[in-house]
């Protein structure tokens, strides 16, 4: 299970990374207007809810006394770097915790602001949290980017080309073995229960 966690996680992590290549320091700062958020604030959001749910999260309240939530929506970087470096520091706490994952511990409780949650619970809590975010950093990009964005899915009207190129990497494989990922065209070896015949 922990190894299916991390490989989940990994793909959105990369969505992002794959994203940030594209930005100009610029590009990362920028925000529509001031009540939207700019993709160095959405970070600084994931990175400071990663670093306070999984600090120690089997033994500590994932919402920290030193967190301070609003003012993960108050752009204090000064430079790109600065933003990917936080980045990078949010999944690394994350990483650890989830190694620290297994058959004995899934289902033990643990708190985020006084609520239990089994672990595999508060797992799944950021499989929705945290991809959102990562869909509105790579929406806001696409925009900004328009004509000069890089696809990081099924390039537009690429679908059936794809699927065939899909089949043609796998020509051993029966239907059921081919990708049944529930990610988009993740390629993934495992096929889930509810999608085998």
């Amino acid at each position: 299970m922990k190894d299916l966690f991390v490989k989940r996680f990994e793909y959105y992590k990369s969505l992002g990374d794959k994203t940030f290549d594209q930005l100009t320091e610029e590009q990362i700062f920028w925000k529509y207007n001031e009540e939207s958020n700019s993709i160095a604030v959405i970070v600084k959001h994931i990175a400071g809810n990663m670093l306070s749910r999984w600090t120690n999260f089997l033994t500590e309240d994932g919402e920290k006394p030193w967190r301070s939530r609003d003012e993960e929506f108050v752009d204090s970087f000064k430079t790109k770097k600065d933003v990917l470096d936080y980045w990078k520091k949010g999944w690394k706490c994350f990483f650890d915790a989830l190694s620290q994952i297994n058959d004995k511990n899934l289902y033990e409780t643990i708190y985020i602001r006084g609520e239990a949650h089994s672990v595999i619970d508060a797992v799944f809590r950021q499989l929705a949290h945290y991809p959102y975010h990562i869909g509105q950093i790579v929406y806001i990009a696409k925009m900004m980017k328009n004509g000069n964005w890089e696809t990081l899915s099924i390039a537009r009207n690429k679908s059936q080309e794809f699927n065939h190129d899909m089949k043609n990497k796998f020509p051993d494989k029966g239907e059921s073995e081919i990708n049944s990922s529930p990610v988009c065209f993740q390629n993934s070896p495992e096929v889930r229960d509810e999608y085998k015949q």
